[in-house]
């Protein structure tokens, strides 16, 4: 399957004073980032409670490039770069619908937690599988 790649839209509340799409909504478009690479592979939020597990963040790192601004859309591709049975890295990359210019790279580091006990979890084989097929190592 390799990265999970969707289009978003930039809106005029999402512009801030500086007349550019603000900061905050990179970490929204972040949040529904992960949110589609779960469901991609078959593990959305409610799969993972119900299997008794949950994935926490503990790290994001955003570096901006360059600004976009309204009205633009942004393409962004989300992937796992490193996996351990508990933890994965996830990057990011976002890139203009108007230049096609990469404007920001971001990683996030989830830990996966026992629900119950919010202790780390172990992947199972079964669910490490479903996070390999979003594995893209660096060259």
């Amino acid at each position: 399957m390799g990265k999970v790649t969707f289009q978003q839209t930039v809106h005029t509340f999402q512009i801030d004073i500086n007349r550019h799409v603000s900061n905050i909504v990179y970490v929204q478009w972040l949040e529904i980032g992960r949110t589609r690479l779960l469901e991609a592979i078959g593990r959305p939020i409610e799969t993972m409670q119900e299997r008794d597990y949950l994935a926490i963040l503990v790290e994001t790192t955003i570096k901006h490039i360059e600004p976009l601004f309204f009205p633009d859309t942004v393409t962004i591709e989300v992937w796992v770069s490193e996996l351990t049975h508990v933890s994965a890295w996830m990057d990011f990359r976002m890139l203009s619908g108007r230049t096609g210019k990469v404007v920001a790279r971001a990683q996030q580091r989830g830990v996966f937690v026992d629900r119950e006990t919010n202790r780390p979890y172990r992947l199972s084989p079964e669910d490490r599988a479903a996070f390999e097929q979003v594995l893209v190592e660096a060259p």
